[in-house]
């Protein structure tokens, strides 16, 4: 079964698949930052939240050794998905500084046919995005026009724990992504995040470089900024993307939010559905 696009009210291109049960200090710090969300984390949960809903979802994990968290394997997110194709598409997630052998894992993933784009966290996985040491992976998805989503901005993740948890928030600054623009052009780019404290030099690099997007997870709509509502109503109608950060923020949470910002009616559907699936070719829909 495939995802069939009609019924949809919205696609999440946010969600994180998590283990159940964390308990190291980031966790605590993200739990106190965010607020207890109640989501379920297990993927029963999960696959019926969306289904429930009428919503599809992009899922993934984040593969990092900062923060001391379990982790969810690639694997088990492309399992997942293929358990639950009417609703979920998987990303996988790769950290360049682990060498040539995450290169290795990502070209034999992406060669099942199964991926559909990549999740990058620099401050968690400690890297520049123009750092070379991550260009023979942007090889892979570009070869492929699959997208890659990067964090960008704050970080949930480590916010009041001592020292940040050793996250540096400096790797989530979003100008070095143009230089990746630039060198992978045919490849799709996805901004995760409103990025404070650097939205305007964000929305910059979206204006100028057509295959770049911004997803509008991690926040509540009531805490956009106006510059933000102000470009995502006009010149970046078509390249602005709903994502709640599920299970720190719920898709429940984030429309009701939505729901009360000066967004233009004409937009909500583009920023909520439209735009998500003509960038992930959904619906008879040709990829960007």
């Amino acid at each position: 079964m495939s995802i069939d696009t009609a019924p949809l009210t919205a696609i999440d291109v946010h969600v994180h698949l998590e283990v159940t049960g964390q308990g190291s200090d980031s966790e605590a710090a993200a739990r106190k930052y965010f607020g207890d969300s109640g989501a379920g984390r297990d993927t029963a949960s999960l696959a019926e939240y969306y289904r429930s809903r009428r919503m599809a979802c992009v899922v993934f994990t984040v593969d990092e050794r900062l923060s001391g968290r379990t982790q969810v394997t690639n694997e088990q997110v492309l399992e997942f998905a293929a358990s639950n194709t009417d609703v979920v598409l998987p990303f996988i997630s790769i950290d360049p500084t682990r060498g040539p052998e995450a290169i290795r894992e990502a070209r034999r993933l992406v060669d099942t046919g199964k991926v559909r784009g990549l999740k990058l966290h620099p401050p968690l996985q400690q890297f520049f995005p123009n750092d070379h040491i991550a260009y023979p992976l942007y090889e892979i998805f570009a070869d492929k026009r699959l997208p890659v989503l990067f964090h960008t901005g704050h970080s949930g993740i480590g916010s009041g724990a001592p020292g940040g948890a050793g996250i540096r928030l400096k790797y989530g600054h979003p100008m070095p992504i143009d230089d990746v623009a630039v060198d992978f052009p045919e490849m799709p780019i996805i901004m995760a995040h409103p990025s404070f404290p650097w939205q305007d030099e964000a929305i910059s690099v979206c204006l100028h470089k057509p295959t770049v997007y911004i997803d509008l997870s991690g926040w509540s709509p009531k805490y956009f900024s106006p510059t933000l509502i102000q470009y995502a109503n006009s010149l970046l109608k078509t390249k602005v993307l709903f994502g709640s950060d599920y299970p720190w923020i719920t898709p429940d949470r984030w429309l009701a939010d939505f729901e009360k910002i000066a967004i233009k009616d004409e937009v909500r559907p583009l920023i909520l559905r439209e735009n998500a699936i003509r960038l992930f070719g959904l619906g008879g829909a040709a990829p960007e």
